[in-house]
């Protein structure tokens, strides 16, 4: 299979590097199309990753076409790669918020998987979920589903409207740990431990919290109500979440997620 990845940008280039390095894909099979010239692709070149070309014309030879540009630009993308794709190539688009009706409109294909990975795609522990338009075969259904698991899990949905509310929960979910963790360690330091030991503190914390859930069959609460004694500590910290309707604000913060991911399909 020839793999031609549109854009080598953060994402492009996770997929380029996680292909390669699981040796499910070979360089000769692997093309990078950079529209920046330049020192932008004198540096993909150096990756050692495939062939690096600037030419839209190059799509022509490739069976499967990764679109991995901004969503804010596929206009242009779109009319520089029209006139050389074709109805036999695979799509596969990791834009968040463009719909497959859109690439199939815009492009004059049929064959679309449209996915949703996460940032920890970059080390092999990402998060993606996909789905297919009707004309994709299991056997080209599976194909990319093997190129998208080197990057780590994957999950199918059959309802491409799910794919908006996966990009609100994993897509942008690292932020949101990310936004936790750092909100836990400016407490930290308010309390007076300094800052390295308040990183320290936070970081085990949630590695140390995460394996045990992975490694056990209790839900959350179970794991909160072991930690929470009656009138201790963690019960106080738990109290006021509760008074401050944090729950209700999390999901708050995921829906305006989806209402933007949803937004940029329109």
């Amino acid at each position: 299979m020839k793999i031609l990845i549109v854009g080598g940008g953060n994402m492009g280039l996770t997929f380029a590097k996680a292909f390669i390095n699981s040796r499910v894909v070979v360089p000769k099979q692997l093309t990078i199309l950079e529209k920046n010239e330049g020192a932008r692709v004198e540096m993909l070149k150096q990756q050692n990753l495939g062939e690096i070309v600037t030419d839209p014309s190059l799509i022509t030879s490739a069976d499967l076409v990764i679109l991995a540009v901004k969503p804010q630009d596929i206009n242009s993308l779109f009319n520089q790669i029209v006139d050389y794709v074709d109805k036999e190539q695979v799509f596969l688009s990791i834009m968040a918020g463009v719909k497959i009706e859109t690439i199939v409109d815009k492009l004059g294909v049929t064959k679309v998987i449209r996915a949703m990975p996460n940032l920890p795609s970059q080390i092999g522990l990402g998060m993606t979920a996909f789905t297919t338009s009707e004309t994709v075969s299991r056997f080209e259904q599976g194909a990319v589903q093997n190129l998208l698991a080197t990057t780590g899990k994957t999950l199918h949905v059959g309802n491409e409207e799910l794919i908006d509310s996966v990009t609100a929960v994993s897509g942008s979910g690292p932020a949101y740990v990310f936004y936790f963790i750092e909100a836990m360690i400016q407490a930290a330091v308010k309390t007076g431990i300094k800052p390295a030991e308040a990183t320290l503190l936070v970081i085990q914390t949630f590695k140390g919290s995460l394996s045990l859930f992975q490694q056990s069959s209790f839900s959350c609460q179970e794991w909160i109500n072991k930690v929470a004694s009656r009138g201790g500590t963690t019960e106080a910290a738990i109290k006021s979440f509760d008074e401050s309707n944090l729950n209700a604000l999390i999901g708050e913060g995921i829906n305006a997620a989806l209402v933007r991911a949803e937004e940029l399909g329109e």
